[in-house]
């Protein structure tokens, strides 16, 4: 088989595999902008996993299941963000509660309803709707194979990617949100409330984390307990990798994507100890930010 052959697939894969950590990352950018690192995302990610499968399977319905999975990580985001901004709670302290608190809460509901603390599969579940293109934009040599054919969720991530540009840099919200970040004081000095805009971005990665939770389980048609796997912190690297941008973010999404695609591929075809390889993505994203830290370093001279 030629190299083509075996890198068109690890490639196609890497893109549905980034869009969990593009999601959640292009909401955490918006709390970053406002001047508060969320930590949270890990457990954001995990209550719109669990919430969206239990909704669609309850249902029939992955629209509403979705639905669901996203307004139950917004209510988790809203209680962390109320507990931080509103009771002036410790951020770093109340993101680890909610990612400890998703992370039991979960296993103790499953537990409830489904009396089992393991994996718990749905098959009635109908699979993720996938985006239909032209045949003729199917047929471009290797870059139709690679961006076309995914699930409705990887096209949806790459829109909002895009609205997440607008809104950051092109509306009086996205420039409000920033200067929240960059300078509090003068936010409150124009008769606004920093607080609304934090709150805001706060429940804007509750969604996009409860959507990134959706596309893990539903897609799976099933729930495994802590099947967020470390990916909230990855994406915060991400951010900041991406340089706060969400082009950038978009990219660093693109690199943590492709090497746990090739760490899913090497398990069968390098001879390599199985530990190792499943560590790779872990192992890029400390090696990512040492990277990013010289960088800004040679930079900024900080």
């Amino acid at each position: 088989m030629s190299n083509s052959q075996y890198s068109v697939p690890l490639v196609f894969n890497a893109v549905e595999i980034m869009t969990p950590f593009l999601l959640a990352a292009i909401g955490g950018l918006f709390t970053e902008l406002t001047g508060m690192l969320n930590i949270a995302l890990e457990g954001l990610i995990l209550a719109g996993a669990f919430f969206s499968v239990i909704f669609a399977a309850a249902t029939g319905s992955l629209f509403l299941g979705i639905t669901m999975g996203i307004l139950c990580s917004m209510l988790f985001a809203l209680l962390f963000g109320a507990i931080t901004i509103y009771l002036r709670a410790n951020v770093f302290i109340t993101g680890l509660a909610t990612n400890l608190f998703a992370s039991g809460f979960t296993i103790v509901l499953a537990f409830q309803i489904f009396h089992t603390k393991g994996n718990i599969q749905f098959p009635n579940i109908p699979p993720l709707p996938s985006f239909s293109v032209p045949p003729f934009l199917q047929r471009i040599p290797i870059l139709g194979d690679i961006l076309f054919g995914h699930n409705i969720i990887v096209y949806i991530g790459w829109l909002i990617v895009v609205i997440a540009a607008v809104v950051i840099y092109r509306t009086p919200f996205g420039m409000r949100l920033r200067g929240t970040g960059m300078n509090e004081q003068t936010i409150i000095s124009l008769g606004l409330n920093p607080k609304r805009y934090q709150l805001s971005a706060i429940l804007i990665s509750g969604f996009t984390c409860g959507l990134a939770g959706a596309m893990l389980t539903i897609q799976l048609a099933a729930f495994v307990p802590n099947i967020s796997s470390g990916r909230g912190w990855i994406a915060l690297v991400a951010i900041y990798l991406g340089n706060r941008t969400p082009l950038g973010i978009f990219i660093a999404s693109f690199v943590f994507g492709l090497a746990e695609s090739f760490s899913n591929y090497a398990q069968g075809a390098i001879k390599i100890p199985v530990d190792f390889i499943l560590a790779l993505p872990y192992l890029i994203t400390i090696a990512a930010m040492i990277l990013y830290a010289i960088w800004r370093h040679a930079r900024t001279g900080k």
